[in-house]
């Protein structure tokens, strides 16, 4: 097999383990264009453009196989494969389908110390939108979100929307900058944590309902925009909600 003409940027050795930088490379080089969908990549290829070995590139292309943007083809290598709207709108249904009891019932049994904690929360995120770090406020997002599940105490509902949020991290899915601002993202937090803080159920889940659509309204737009295969949207959201 001969590679494709691919040239990466070495991965630099920080604290960060090289599995995680190897999946950043990857999504990095897909979202400029230095690795095309479809193209046929080898293992030992990227290995070499990153400057690091075989193992952990195996490792990152195995989770980033996983959450169904790479496809392995036996001893021959790997594609890139864009994530389907159908896909992106079918993890947004299930996470509306867990998310919402949750808050439902964490609105109606909060405590003082989860109030604490949840408006702490929703600080910190207003300060790292205000400081534009994308990365610190993704994860601040994530710990928001799943503060609530655990109030809830559905231990499997967690697991299950923490690893839909892994696979949309690694499929590269985001609002960020192309159709809205960290701040517009955590102004549609508060009052999700406003109406917890009120005991207002109803107003938890709708406001929380609302979030998680418009996430993933247009994030299913981006995909099809993308791959510019004229989807309607609307009928991909129709398919997996109504």
């Amino acid at each position: 097999m001969v590679d494709s003409p691919l040239t990466l940027q070495p991965i630099a050795r920080t604290a960060e383990s090289l599995t995680e930088k190897v999946i950043t490379g990857v999504l990095d080089a897909v979202r400029s264009g230095q690795m095309v969908p479809g193209i046929l990549y080898s293992v030992y290829q990227v290995a070499d453009e990153f400057g690091v070995s075989r193992s952990p590139v195996r490792e990152g292309l195995l989770r980033l196989a996983d959450s169904g943007l790479v496809r392995f083809e036996r001893n021959r290598g790997f594609r890139i494969i864009l994530p389907q709207p159908h896909e992106i709108a079918e993890i947004f249904a299930v996470r509306l389908a867990l998310e919402l009891p949750a808050v439902r019932r964490v609105a109606r049994e909060s405590s003082p110390a989860l109030n604490e904690q949840l408006q702490r929360q929703l600080d910190d995120m207003e300060r790292s939108a205000a400081a534009g770090n994308d990365a610190l406020f993704s994860k601040q997002d994530e710990r928001l979100h799943d503060l609530i599940l655990a109030a809830a105490g559905n231990s499997r509902s967690r697991s299950i929307i923490s690893n839909l949020r892994e696979t949309t991290r690694l499929l590269g899915a985001s609002t960020a900058d192309r159709s809205r601002t960290l701040e517009d993202i955590n102004a549609e937090h508060r009052p999700v944590v406003e109406a917890i803080l009120e005991a207002d159920s109803s107003a938890a889940e709708s406001a929380l309902r609302r979030h998680i659509l418009h996430t993933g309204t247009l994030l299913v737009e981006q995909a099809a925009a993308d791959q510019g295969a004229g989807q309607d949207c609307n009928e991909i959201w129709v398919s997996v909600i109504d």
